[in-house]
């Protein structure tokens, strides 16, 4: 998928795994993630991958943004691990992004796709996303600092 100098897929052999992982460690809800587990993940997600292209086509262009579907492929999913890169945000990417998540083939027909975040609620409700209801029927068990902890 092709757009104006960026390009989305989905084959994780183009994807700079120091770099996502350089991302998360960074961020909010994975500070200190070990690139181990950045890793796995990958390797057991539906991942997407942003990439500035410019002219080129892959595999040149420096990634941009990442998104990270955790899924069943047929009743569930759960989306993580969504960014786009601060130097190139304002472009459009994030909405082009979910875009290409929700329709993705392996991801239609499920009956629940969940996510949690801090501060993209409107971005997330552009796509149908809304606040859980019933929520007193949820229950979750939450490490937040899993990866603070001494080995």
């Amino acid at each position: 998928m092709q757009k104006e100098g960026y390009a989305i897929t989905t084959d994780t052999t183009f994807f700079n795994i120091e770099y996502i992982h350089n991302f998360l460690t960074h961020s909010y809800w994975a500070e200190n993630i070990p690139i181990e587990t950045v890793q796995k993940s990958i390797n057991n997600s539906l991942c997407f991958g942003v990439f500035h292209i410019g002219r080129q086509t892959l595999p040149a262009g420096r990634q941009v943004g990442f998104a990270r579907m955790i899924t069943d492929k047929a009743t569930f999913a759960y989306l993580a691990d969504v960014f786009i890169d601060e130097a190139y945000r304002g472009k459009g990417l994030s909405k082009w992004l979910m875009e290409e998540i929700i329709k993705h083939p392996d991801l239609q027909g499920l009956r629940r796709i969940m996510l949690a975040t801090h501060d993209a609620h409107g971005l997330y409700a552009q796509y149908g996303f809304v606040p859980l209801t019933f929520a007193d029927r949820w229950m979750h068990i939450h490490q937040p600092d899993i990866y603070k902890k001494e080995p």
